[in-house]
Formats: C-alpha cells, structure tokens, sequence
C-alpha cells in the first residue's frame, strides 16, 4: 500500500467523523457550516486515538508524512499534510517535527505560519484584492507566476472602519465575516486623523518571556478569540508603529515612511540573529481556512479596546549593550527620477506593473550593534508592495516579517492620508 493510498485513506476517514462519532470527541460545539474561518478548540483532544492509523509504527508514520511533506509542496495539495496533522496527538507531533516553520521552509502550511516570519533565503508572493464598495482587503497566497490571477489561497482579511478621529483595520481569519467579536480576528490597524501615524495592534504578545512590546490598553482583557498561542491571554498588544513624513500636495517628492517593529530586535538580521518568541504549532491546527474538516463558531464576547495614544510614538527603548532590545526599524526605498518617464521609478522586477503613491519597498534602517561589515540582508527588500490592476495589488515579504506584519504595513499604504498627498 503505498504512503499516497495511506494518505487519501485517512483523509476520507478524517472527512467523515460526522459519521463516525467514536473517532472525535467535541465539547461545546455541534457541527455546522463554516466559509473560510479559522476555528479554535477546547484543550480536550480532537480525535480519541483509538482508530485503526493512531497506532501505526512511530518509524512508518514518520517515513510516510516525511515523503507526503516533500511531495505536497504547493496548495492545494498541501492540505493533505494539514490532514495528518488533524488526525491524532502522535500524528501531530511527528508532524510538528518534520513540518518547518517558512523561515527555513518558505512553505505556508499550518494558520500559525501567518504569524511566524517569512523565509530567509527568497520571497512568499502574495496578492491583495480590494473591494470598494464594501471596504474589505483579502489577502490570497500566490499559486501561480502569473500577475492578475482570480484564485489563490486564502489567507486574511481586513475590513475598513471609519471613525470619528482615526481609521481602523479589522484584520480576521475568516472570509467573510470580519469583526473583533469573531473567534478569527488577529489584530488591528489603527490611524490618526491625518493618516500619518499608525499602530499595529496584535491579540497575542509577541515575545512569550520577558515582553519587551508596549503594554495593552486599560480595557483590554481575556477574551474568546483565536490564539495562536493558547497558554497566554488574548489582548490588544502594539506590536509596530508606521509614520509617514508630512508632505503636503506632495512637494516634497514620493512618500516617505518608517516602520518600528517593536516585537523584533535589530538583531535580527545580524549573523545568527533571530525573532524571539515565534508561536509553534498548536495542539488543536486552526481549521478552516488550512482546513481538512470545520466546525461551526462557538459565541465570542470581546471589549472594546481603549482608545489608542499617538503621542506613544518615539518611545525611547532600554538597550543591555548588545543592541538586543533595540526595535528594527524599516524605511521605504528611495525611488529614482527616470527622466524619460518623468516620473520616480522603483525596480519591482516585474512584480508591481501600474505607477501609484501607493507603491514601495522597504529595506533596514537600522545596524546591527555587532562589529563588522553590514550582512547582506541589511540590503535585501524585506516587504514589496505594488499595483497590477484595478483593486489589484502584489505583496511580497521575506524575513524578519511575518505575514500577518506584512500586510498590516500595506494596509496603512491604502488608507487616505489628508497631510501626506
């Protein structure tokens, strides 16, 4: 029997709890019909392991999601490696093993991928799909090379809310329904009045021992939304903070912005350098948008959050000599003035093909505290963002970014900014 027939095998059986009720074991949640959400468990076990693959050699499961891994390596194949995962706790460990995290792999496999950094050796490209009239962004894993595409694998989502002195970006696991009381939402974007200042809000700290991230708001508080680490308390954690110059009708040239990454040293794009405090494979896998069965939402209760304090901007951050707790810094590519175009110019290498304000790259602002000449990756493109078509946009990070960072940055790039055009 060969390790594909053993994959299918357990991907129809896992597909048909339903109807096989002594192989699952849920506690508080009925099934129901679910659209491109990310579900979280109870701390019970998924899947009791007394089916007929829980006891299967540790050294033949092993060979098996070994080989499947390697094959699988695109979407949508890739869900089978999901599946196994799903299947029981032995499954999931070996899978947790063998499984890596995209800064060595540059593989989205797992939902907690999304908040792990991208690879250091290459690109993840991505694509942004807009809709007006709804004020939504849907951010979709690119399957193929070609630019304008209308599938992809899905990934996040955000949703545009005005208020009275700031704009907010709900950013959610879940397609279609997103809001803070879902059990999908991640995190938020928030602006000021003028769109030149932005802070971007995570549910989980980022560092898991010592926090070295700003504190959450007054009203922040433990709330049943979805953890990508289930041991810590949900909250509202500013995790990054984006300016951008003032520049009034543009008179002083392209958009100019910086981003402090708060939850990632400087350090880590040193040699040996790395991000603290990356979130590891849950014990229950997030479902449904990685899905290989779903299950229906249970009730959320949330707060709201406290009003967000601009004047945060610039906090001045201890250093233990080493430049450990210094934050990363990014700024925006300076483009150059092709005279024949008349118009600044950025080498996006065939990714982004309309001109927008809204295009740029962002590179390292800050050095490493360690002697020597500058690592190469002080000079690589770390997020790329760019127009190919009518509500249509590339995104395209490396490390020390994860995807859910990346695309809280190009979503300050949308929104409008009264003292900065």
């Amino acid at each position: 029997m060969s390790f594909r027939s053993i994959v299918r095998d357990v991907r129809d059986s896992f597909g048909s709890l339903s109807r096989r009720s002594f192989d699952v074991r849920l506690v508080g949640h009925h099934r129901g019909k679910s659209h491109g959400a990310l579900h979280d468990l109870h701390d019970e076990p998924l899947v009791i392991q007394n089916g007929r693959w829980a006891n299967l050699p540790p050294e033949l499961l092993t060979d098996v999601i070994k080989r499947l891994e390697e094959s699988e390596s695109t979407w949508p194949a890739r869900k089978s490696v999901v599946a196994c995962a799903s299947v029981c706790q032995s499954w999931r460990v070996i899978c947790k093993d063998i499984v890596k995290s995209p800064e060595f792999c540059g593989k989205l496999t797992f939902p907690v991928s999304l908040k792990q950094p991208g690879p250091r050796d290459g690109i993840i490209q991505c694509f942004i799909k807009r809709d007006k009239s709804k004020l939504t962004y849907h951010l979709f894993l690119c399957l193929s090379p070609a630019l304008l595409v209308e599938n992809g694998k899905f990934l996040l989502s955000a949703q545009r809310t005005r208020r009275t002195t700031s704009t907010e970006y709900i950013i959610s696991m879940n397609a279609d329904n997103i809001s803070r009381s879902s059990s999908s939402y991640i995190g938020k974007l928030r602006s000021n009045f003028l769109g030149t200042k932005f802070i971007i809000y995570d549910t989980q700290p980022a560092y898991t021992a010592s926090s070295h991230v700003p504190p959450p708001g007054r009203t922040s508080r433990r709330f049943y939304s979805k953890k990508v680490s289930p041991k810590v308390p949900t909250g509202s954690y500013n995790i990054a903070q984006i300016s951008y110059e003032l520049n009034v009708l543009g008179t002083r040239g392209p958009r100019k912005m910086h981003c402090i990454m708060h939850s990632i040293p400087a350090s880590a794009l040193g040699v040996g350098g790395s991000v603290p405090g990356q979130p590891e494979l849950l014990r229950h896998p997030l479902e449904d948008s990685f899905r290989s069965i779903s299950f229906s939402k249970s009730l959320d209760h949330s707060v709201e959050f406290s009003s967000s304090r601009f004047s945060d901007f610039g906090v001045s951050h201890k250093d233990d000599g080493d430049g450990n707790m210094r934050p990363l810094i990014l700024k925006n590519k300076a483009p150059r003035w092709h005279e024949q175009l008349q118009c600044w110019c950025l080498n996006f290498r065939g990714r982004v093909t309309v001109a927008s304000v809204k295009n740029f790259q962002l590179i390292a602002a800050t050095q490493p505290a360690s002697s020597g000449p500058a690592p190469p990756d002080m000079d690589k493109v770390i997020l790329q963002f760019g127009k190919v078509g009518k509500d249509m946009f590339t995104m395209d990070y490396r490390y020390p970014l994860s995807a859910f960072q990346a695309f809280a940055i190009c979503l300050s790039s949308f929104d409008t900014k009264l003292a900065c055009e």
